[in-house]
């Protein structure tokens, strides 16, 4: 077995967590007011989660959300983004980063997640799967197969396997499922997230033959 990631992580992702992310943007408006965005965290059955990524929640599906707002309720223009796995890379040109310890416990936080399942170490195939169970939960909830599909290091900064990236859209939003650099505490993990943001963040989504746009687009959407 070829050995990519010390650590895998993940929650599979489900058509109704799916329909719960997309409606975010257009349900009623939370305001970014603390008691507000509590109030509506006890009303979804959600919580906080402010030790695996600060100023995150806990859905009730079990993933873990993070918005570019205080709140992910009714804002049309704020970005969110929906982590259903984790996965630790190895870094062969780092032997510090290759020994495959220093992070063990993060990933332990995330593997003991209720729901989540882990594998040490994996492959980029392991991921890869994960990442194709996922879509077929978006198709699920959309009733159509992703527009674009491209195997990438976009949206990724530490040495990521390079996984597949799939782009749906509705009228409003681009939906992007595949890895995403870590934006909380660790800086070297790697999210496998689907992600709801404006189609404003970027132009029209390029040819399917254009990689080098694609990977362009799907950056400019998904790197907050």
């Amino acid at each position: 077995m070829s050995i990519s990631v010390h650590a895998l992580a993940h929650r599979p992702l489900t058509a109704d967590a799916v329909g719960e992310l997309v409606a975010l943007p257009t349900g009623p408006t939370v305001p970014d007011d603390f008691d507000d965005v509590d109030a509506e965290l006890q009303h979804r059955g959600w919580g906080w989660e402010s030790d695996l990524l600060h100023g995150s929640f806990r859905t009730g599906h079990g993933h873990v959300l993070c918005t570019d707002g205080r709140s992910p309720f009714g804002h049309p223009v704020s970005r969110n983004f929906l982590v259903f796995g984790e996965l630790y890379p190895v870094d062969p040109e780092d032997e510090d980063m290759a020994n495959g310890t220093w992070l063990f416990d993060a990933m332990d936080d995330w593997q003991q997640l209720p729901g989540w399942t882990g594998r040490r170490p994996g492959t980029d195939q392991d991921c890869d799967d994960v990442l194709t169970q996922a879509a077929l939960a978006v198709t699920e909830h959309l009733g159509r197969a992703p527009e674009r599909s491209i195997r990438s290091s976009a949206a990724v900064v530490m040495p990521t396997p390079v996984l597949t990236h799939r782009i749906w859209r509705t009228a409003t939003h681009a939906l992007v499922l595949g890895p995403a650099s870590d934006n909380g505490p660790y800086g070297y993990l790697t999210h496998l997230q689907l992600s709801c943001t404006p189609l404003t963040c970027g132009p029209d989504l390029p040819a399917a033959d254009d990689e080098v746009g694609l990977a362009r687009w799907i950056t400019t959407h998904v790197d907050w």
